[in-house]
C-alpha cells in the first residue's frame, strides 16, 4: 500500500494525513484484500477546497474521485465517499461477471489438428485417412461475453 498525500497551495498536517491514509485504506480493505497505490491531492482555490483521489488497484483497475467543499476535511470526505461508491460498484461488477449464466461446470472439449491436404487435383483413395498431427483435451469454463 503506497499512498502519496500532497497539498497544493496549502500544508497538509500529520493528523489530516493520517485521517486520509486510514479512510482510503479502510474503504479499499472493505471490498478488496489486495494492495493498492495512488495519490490524494487537496487543492485550495480561493475560499474553496477540492480533493482529487486517484487509486490504482493491484488488479490493474484505476479509480478516480473528486470532492469540493468549503473545508478541506469535507472535500476529502466527499471524494472518499465517491471512491467508496466506485469500489462497491466495481466489486459488484466483478462478482456478477464471474458468476456467469451457465451452470458453471467446466466442459471437456476435444480437438484434433490435421495435416493440410495436398493441392493436387488427384482423386483421394477410398481408404484415405489424413495424418493426425496433434490431439489434446482441455477444460473450458463457461464465461459470459
Amino acid at each position: 500500500m503506497k499512498l502519496r498525500i500532497s497539498g497544493k497551495h496549502m500544508d497538509i498536517g500529520d493528523a489530516f494525513r493520517t485521517r486520509i491514509n486510514d479512510r482510503v485504506g479502510e474503504a479499499i480493505g472493505k471490498y478488496f484484500d489486495r494492495g493498492f497505490s495512488g495519490h490524494v491531492t487537496v487543492i485550495k482555490s480561493g475560499s474553496r477546497f477540492s480533493a482529487d483521489c486517484m487509486i490504482r488497484l493491484d488488479s490493474g483497475a484505476s479509480l478516480q474521485a473528486t470532492g469540493d467543499a468549503q473545508d478541506p476535511t469535507l472535500a476529502f470526505e466527499a471524494a472518499a465517499d465517491r471512491l467508496e461508491t466506485r469500489l462497491r460498484r466495481y466489486k459488484r461488477r466483478l462478482k456478477s461477471h464471474n458468476s456467469g449464466n451457465g451452470n458453471g461446470e467446466p466442459t471437456d472439449i476435444a480437438y484434433t489438428v490435421m495435416a493440410p491436404l495436398a493441392d493436387d487435383d488427384e482423386e483421394m483413395p477410398e481408404n484415405f485417412a489424413p495424418a493426425v498431427v496433434a490431439e489434446s483435451t482441455m477444460t473450458l469454463r463457461t464465461m459470459s461475453v
